[in-house]
């Protein structure tokens, strides 16, 4: 199993798997349960519960400050109830503007005040990811990985390395299959595929150059 961090990280996954015929693409994967945990972390913040308490968030496509850190489906438990997080938080608005680009945009704003980057977090999301390979995902729940697109049934172009949700059994992902998509998630989710479509274009360019 491969996992690419170093940015931009989804494609070059996709590059390193193209450079690595030998080795099958549904063995590659790329780093985005650090944005999947950004986007548990606040809404656990906003409902005053920890992150443990929330589940199935998703991160789709991409790796950068087009991603849609989608809660449509997920869950957080209050009081020991299964609550759907937009009828927890109880304010669309939020759900749908600041909730998005704070995840969205989470990195560069901890760089801009540390001066760092956010490592400690990464290596914690590298941890998540990889002993979720290992072990699996606990029944009931899935998790955001940047995988390869091919065969998706949510209408993503095959041959991207994009973020889906997924659940993994023996150390082998699936998408998860079935979610209803709103218009709004929609273009969201097409938006980030276009960029990734576009990155992927020039670095193939590169690659043919080189």
């Amino acid at each position: 199993m491969v996992v690419v961090v170093g940015n931009p990280a989804n494609t070059n996954c996709l590059t390193a798997s193209k450079m690595a015929p030998s080795i099958p693409k549904e063995n590659f994967s790329c780093l985005t349960r650090l944005d999947h945990n950004r986007a548990k972390s606040q809404i656990a913040l906003k409902l005053g519960l920890t992150a443990n308490d929330v589940k199935n968030v998703i991160i789709w496509g991409n790796h950068s400050s087009t991603q849609y850190p989608d809660v449509n489906h997920a869950k957080v438990s209050i009081q020991g109830k299964e609550v759907g997080v937009y009828e927890a938080v109880k304010d669309d608005s939020w759900l749908k503007g600041d909730f998005i680009t704070t995840v969205q945009q989470r990195g560069a704003a901890v760089i801009k005040a540390r001066k760092l980057s956010s490592a400690m977090s990464a290596a914690k999301a590298i941890c998540d990811h990889v002993r979720d390979i290992w072990f699996g995902t606990p029944e009931g729940e899935f998790v955001s990985m940047g995988v390869i697109s091919d065969g998706n049934s949510y209408g993503i172009p095959d041959d991207l390395l994009y973020s889906f949700p997924v659940v993994i059994k023996n150390k082998s992902w699936k998408f998860v299959e079935g979610l209803p998509i709103n218009d709004f998630s929609r273009e969201k989710m097409d938006l980030t595929a276009k960029e990734l479509s576009e990155e992927k274009e020039t670095a193939f360019e590169f690659l043919t150059i080189a």
